[in-house]
């Protein structure tokens, strides 16, 4: 058991080693006596648990993927599962209203929220910051890392706005979708290739240009009985 344990604790240490030192450098230039170094173990116990750098790196991808899905259930209700999971679907439905901005319905809200809560994460979490970057990477082959899972979310997250009727009308779900994905993940290879550092007030302003052409627009409210409309024209003195 203690042997397990000290297992888990070292394969820990290699995978967010590894994270950070492909965040710093990319998949190209980054080595593993780099890796084991700054995990602080052997290369001997480094190829034990991960016999080649692309194993590795998938791994850290693999890590990656999950703290997204952390990310979504945070603020899903039930939590969110990962596409295609056991029992699981794309998004899970429907969520409650969390605190959001003031355009948009509940699957709008929860789309802000979550692309805020993985913007800043990008910034703090070097794996999360390289999965991305390794999805991206073009000196690697084969990765796909965070950023698909995040596709699919988003894709299925705005196709449900669009049944619920929170979409502005002519606006379709999948170009919407597109621009989402494209800003998040250009915003994940900057985290990644520059060390950008982000804040809320940087993901609020992207929403602040965006969701008011992207939300339909709240329902009037009726008249109260036995109160008129309010008329043109100068107030009484």
């Amino acid at each position: 058991m203690v042997k397990q344990v000290r297992a888990a604790r070292t394969r820990q240490a290699l995978v967010r080693a590894a994270a950070e030192v492909f965040a710093d450098d990319g998949y190209a230039l980054a080595s593993l006596p780099a890796i084991s170094r700054r995990a602080g173990v052997s290369t001997g116990a480094l190829h034990f648990h991960f016999p080649s750098k692309d194993l590795l790196a998938r791994e850290v991808e693999a890590a990656a993927t999950v703290s997204l899905q952390r990310l979504a259930a945070r603020q899903d209700v039930p939590a969110a599962r990962a596409p295609g999971a056991p029992g699981g679907s794309a998004r899970p439905g429907p969520a409650a209203p969390p605190a959001g901005p003031a355009v948009g319905g509940a699957a709008l809200r929860l789309l802000v929220d979550v692309s805020r809560d993985l913007v800043l994460g990008l910034s703090a979490d070097p794996v999360l910051r390289a999965g991305f970057g390794l999805g991206g990477d073009p000196s690697r082959k084969g990765g796909e890392g965070p950023g698909r899972w995040w596709n699919e979310w988003v894709h299925a997250l705005l196709r449900e706005a669009h049944g619920a009727g929170e979409l502005a009308e002519g606006v379709s779900p999948e170009a919407a979708a597109v621009a989402v994905v494209a800003a998040t993940l250009g915003l994940a290879g900057l985290a990644s290739r520059h060390r950008f550092h982000f804040s809320p007030h940087l993901v609020e302003q992207f929403w602040a240009l965006l969701l008011p052409g992207l939300a339909a627009p709240p329902p009037r409210r009726p008249a109260r009985p036995g109160i008129p409309a309010a008329e043109s024209g100068p107030a009484p003195r």
